[in-house]
């Protein structure tokens, strides 16, 4: 007996479509079944974590380095470190010629012998005239002594002189040098006090000169500091860049000389945009990837964020208020803390790019609490 079923080799099998096959149907079933399972997967990943997770690729390592620069003038003795050498704390890196300063200190501390000298003679010279004050006083008593006599046997002879009994001449005489001894008072009271004003003079000279020796002291001090700035040390520990200084070359204060990068206190300065940063706080986790290492990824945390957007920092902010306004989204630098071991930090230096990805769950249930405080 014939079969009427058509082979699968005939015409007709052949114009069968695919769809109708049993394991095709099944094939796209599974297919639509896994892309859905798959794509509720990444929505429910992305609600309790994707939207969450801000990152940036305008991200790259910083250093706070310290610009080393002379606080005296002069000329280059000795550069006592080489480019790109590892220093430590107080090593001493560039040394100034020192001749002129210490002139400066040795005139200052002549200056100071001279001043302390003049002020011991001051002294002598009122030891001298106390003596005088001394003498002075003597001569004082005497002629007020001597008035005195003077004055009482003017006093004596007055009435013997009204009664006759003595000349008149004779009184007049005792009268006249009882006016004398009184003038020889005075000019003793004049030159006592004139002797002890020297003596007041004399120690406001004293005064002044040990004035002066305090401001040769301070003058001292002051060559002794730029004695002691002549010798640059390292006032950080890190690593010796951009080494620009040459012995023999005259350096002005404030020249720039080298940097100094501390290579063990690494940050990553991160620009988010502004729309990226509402949830940020400080403390959140971070996970970082190097560009320079790409099979390592290392991990950190906000350490802070700027109080102001960096166009608002810049030199010349933009003016939104002249002109055509077109709105550009701000970028607001976030500091990150790089959580890595020595071995790792020793590969990182400054200016490397870098992609990080700030995880800001933690503040995910602030988000709807602002949306009710906004509704209140």
């Amino acid at each position: 007996m014939a079969n009427d079923a058509p082979s699968e080799d005939t015409p007709e099998a052949a114009r069968r479509s695919p769809f109708k096959s049993r394991k095709v149907r099944l094939a796209l079933l599974v297919a639509v079944v896994a892309v859905l399972i798959a794509g509720g997967w990444w929505f429910l990943n992305y609600q309790t974590t994707g939207k969450y997770l801000q990152s940036t690729d305008n991200a790259y390592i910083e250093a706070d380095a310290v610009t080393v620069a002379p606080k005296v003038g002069g000329y280059v003795d000795r550069v006592l470190v080489g480019e790109n050498q590892d220093v430590r704390l107080g090593q001493p890196l560039v040394q100034l010629d020192v001749r002129d300063y210490r002139a400066q200190q040795s005139q200052a501390q002549a200056q100071i012998g001279a001043t302390l000298a003049s002020a011991d003679t001051i002294r002598a010279q009122i030891q001298e005239q106390q003596a005088a004050v001394s003498q002075a006083r003597a001569q004082l008593e005497a002629a007020r002594a001597e008035a005195a006599l003077a004055a009482q046997e003017a006093r004596r002879y007055e009435p013997l002189a009204a009664t006759g009994a003595e000349p008149r001449e004779r009184l007049d005489q005792l009268q006249a040098q009882a006016r004398q001894a009184r003038a020889r008072v005075d000019a003793a009271e004049a030159g006592l006090a004139a002797a002890q004003r020297r003596i007041s003079t004399l120690g406001r000279q004293v005064e002044q000169a040990l004035s002066q020796a305090e401001a040769s002291r301070a003058q001292l001090e002051s060559t002794r500091l730029n004695v002691e700035s002549t010798l640059l040390r390292a006032s950080i520990a890190g690593r010796v860049g951009d080494l620009t200084v040459r012995a023999g070359q005259f350096v002005q204060p404030g020249t720039r000389l080298m940097s100094l990068v501390p290579v063990d206190q690494l940050f990553i300065e991160a620009n988010f945009k502004e729309t990226q940063v509402g949830l940020m706080r400080v403390g959140q986790p971070v996970r970082i990837e190097i560009d320079a290492l790409p099979d390592l990824e290392l991990t950190g945390r906000v350490a802070s964020i700027a109080p102001g957007t960096g166009a608002e920092f810049s030199i010349l902010p933009p003016e939104n208020a002249t002109g055509n306004f077109t709105k550009i989204v701000q970028r607001i630098p976030v500091r990150i803390a790089i959580s890595a071991s020595p071995e790792v930090r020793r590969l990182l230096v400054p200016g490397m790019s870098v992609e990080v990805t700030v995880d800001t769950r933690s503040a995910k249930g602030e988000l709807e609490r602002l949306r009710e405080a906004g509704r209140d």
